[in-house]
């Protein structure tokens, strides 16, 4: 999925007119709901996902749920940290069990943990 495609994405699925958020490359999506007028929110979200992003077995961060997106297409998959969520595609899986889904996202949102590439930012913050 482009870059422009996951920015569309996500402003479909988050709602509230007020939040920020960053979407990192493999589909992560840090949502910053009270930024601060003056953050940064490209390191802000990389902070976040830094320390909730990697998955370590046995603890916390091997945690996740999934939600069906209706309308859809797709699946969001969360864990341990609330403002940290990963879309998964119907492209991206063959399996669409909660447990297929989960791993497949738990697995990108650990690539984005590691690899903290932003590629849209999204400033709500009021002028």
């Amino acid at each position: 999925m482009s870059e422009h495609d996951l920015a569309g994405t996500w402003r479909g699925i988050i709602r509230g007119d007020g939040k920020s958020w960053v979407v990192f490359a493999h589909g992560t999506c840090v949502v910053l709901p009270d930024p601060g007028p003056s953050a940064d929110l490209a390191a802000q979200a990389v902070d976040i996902l830094r320390e909730y992003g990697p998955v370590y077995a046995g603890s916390p961060a091997g945690d996740f749920g999934t939600v069906t997106l209706d309308p859809g297409p797709g699946w969001v998959v969360y864990g341990h940290h609330n403002d940290v969520l990963t879309y998964v595609g119907p492209d991206e899986v063959s399996d669409i069990s909660d447990l297929a889904v989960g791993l497949y996202g738990r697995g990108k949102r650990d690539q984005d943990g590691h690899e903290l590439n932003v590629v849209h930012v999204e400033d709500k913050r009021p002028r």
